[in-house]
């Protein structure tokens, strides 16, 4: 049986250095003398990959058809206590790589034997096998279920009292993977008896430790209001709360994460949240050089910001809007996100915490997100957030309309290239701006371009200010309104008509004729048509 596995492991060893043979005598990857050296690099170095990702692949294909999961059971029940931790290491990385040798693990009848070691065997193996059943149990909900219906969860749960820190990471880290999947699963993991025990390892002196177990108890707590409130019945908001300053950023990350699974569920467990006293503490995290910790503490925020008015006055007392508002400006791409949706959910409450944005200078830097990311998802929060920001009065709507962030919300709901959400989301951002903005200057360059469910919007508002302001009435004849308004061809009745009808009533007859398409040649046919008097 040695020789069988040895034969495998050589010939896997031959495909290897064949390869790095392959790279040596492999020729250069010809480009146009257009392409620079550093192009022909990244090109040679692509070819490379993909082709080591096809041997890799056959390699570990090669692996399950010779039959070395049957070769690698029995070696689990070896008297060599290191061939049998080399063994559970070897079935680890093989589930590891992909859900097909996970599978053939199961299949193997392989689990029921670590399951079964577990209790009685070194530190050393219970690592190993913790391994396995991890590597498998993280593909897919089906394969984490055949680890808990083997068993392997009252286990795991047993690990956590072991004696050895290694031991404990090794089981809440494969608890971790079996509750991400789903409720069910995560439920599966609380019955067994892991959430104290979970509480009890962020509380150890071991900082990998401490990151795996909140890890654990953020996958716990996301899936529903009852797994956060089992995790938070445990104690363990007070021990995260106080790890938020930790100068570990990796632990960090997981903490904010735990915490923010924990708030986003309930008012209650938001409030529960900020009890433990994480403001103004959590701010700093806003500030931070990792860019996760910036991000998981800005999603923190977020969740606790939209349940309630009351919650975001207390984050605005706090300087959370400044400071999420200076994290945005400093970062890009999806860091940015969790900020951008905060400064909407404390707007969208009312007109006072929307103002608090717009005095924080909150829209500067979401109408720089709007312009500046590449990805659709990003822009479409921007746009909803600015939506929320200038929804509520007259006031807010003109802090927008005056960063000129209309023409850009209205190209991107007419760009075919924009995904539908963010056309949906500019839609209803624009239309809810422009049903509360009387700032003229800024509508009247979307006269020339909005499409008719746009402009109808657009010509109401000027409907309702012209007729009491004539110097606004002035202007819209001089830059050229009024001359637009009447090449706009609406339906007759339609709201569109009225607003176009209300508008023409503030100026004299002549005026409006005069601005009128085809009125010139009118007036020519008239020259033509005339007859001096001599």
């Amino acid at each position: 049986m040695y020789q069988q596995v040895l034969e495998v492991l050589r010939c896997c060893k031959e495909r290897n250095t064949q390869f790095d043979e392959d790279v040596k005598v492999m020729p250069m990857v010809k480009t146009p003398q257009a392409v620079d050296l550093a192009e022909e690099s990244e090109m040679i170095d692509c070819t490379l990959m993909q082709r080591k990702k096809l041997i890799i692949e056959e390699l570990f294909s090669s692996w399950n058809n010779t039959g070395v999961m049957s070769l690698l059971r029995p070696l689990l029940l070896d008297v060599v206590p290191t061939i049998q931790q080399t063994a559970a290491l070897a079935l680890g990385r093989l589930a590891n790589y992909n859900d097909a040798l996970a599978e053939a693990v199961v299949k193997g009848n392989i689990l029921p034997h670590l399951v079964c070691s577990l209790s009685e065997q070194n530190r050393f193996y219970k690592k190993a096998a913790a391994f396995v059943l991890r590597a498998v149990g993280k593909h897919s909900p089906q394969l984490a279920q055949a680890i808990v219906q083997c068993g392997a969860l009252e286990m795991l749960v047993v690990c956590l009292e072991d004696f050895d820190p290694g031991v404990k990471e090794a089981a809440s880290w494969a608890l971790g993977y079996i509750a991400r999947h789903n409720s069910e699963l995560s439920q599966a993991v609380v019955d067994a008896g892991a959430v104290p025990l979970l509480v009890l390892c962020i509380q150890e002196p071991e900082i990998a430790l401490k990151r795996i177990a909140a890890s654990t108890l953020s996958d716990i707590s996301k899936h529903s209001p009852e797994l956060a409130q089992t995790v938070v019945d445990a104690g363990a908001i007070a021990h995260l709360a106080q790890m938020i300053l930790n100068p570990d950023a990796k632990l960090k990350r997981q903490v904010l994460s735990a915490l923010s699974q924990i708030a986003k569920h309930s008012v209650d467990l938001a409030e529960l949240v900020v009890e433990a006293e994480i403001f103004p503490v959590v701010l700093t995290c806003l500030k931070d050089s990792d860019e996760y910790v910036k991000k998981n503490g800005a999603t923190l925020i977020r969740e606790i910001a939209k349940h309630t008015p009351e919650l975001s006055q207390l984050i605005v007392n706090a300087g959370g809007v400044a400071a999420v508002i200076d994290c945005i400006g400093s970062c890009r791409g999806t860091v940015r996100l969790p900020g951008i949706m905060m400064l909407g959910y404390v707007a969208a409450h009312s007109e006072n915490l929307s103002m608090a944005v717009i005095v924080s200078k909150g829209v500067p830097p979401l109408c720089a997100s709007l312009v500046e990311e590449h990805e659709d998802h990003i822009k479409a929060a921007a746009a909803w957030a600015l939506g929320q920001v200038g929804r509520h009065t007259p006031e807010h709507a003109r802090a927008v309309a005056v960063a000129n962030v209309l023409p850009t919300l209205l190209a991107m709901y007419m760009d075919t290239r924009s995904s539908e959400d963010l056309q949906m989301k500019t839609k209803k951002a624009l239309k809810n701006i422009l049903q509360k903005c009387t700032y003229l200057p800024a509508l009247e360059p979307l006269l020339h371009d909005a499409p008719p469910n746009i402009m109808k919007h657009i010509v109401g508002q000027f409907s309702k200010v012209l007729p009491h302001d004539s110097k606004a009435r002035r202007l819209f004849v001089t830059t050229g309104g009024l001359k637009k308004v009447q090449e706009i061809k609406a339906e007759p009745g339609s709201l569109l008509q009225e607003y176009i009808n209300t508008i023409n009533n503030c100026y004299p007859e002549e005026i409006v004729r005069y601005y009128s398409p085809g009125y010139s040649e009118i007036l020519l046919e008239r020259v033509e048509n005339y007859h001096p008097v001599i």
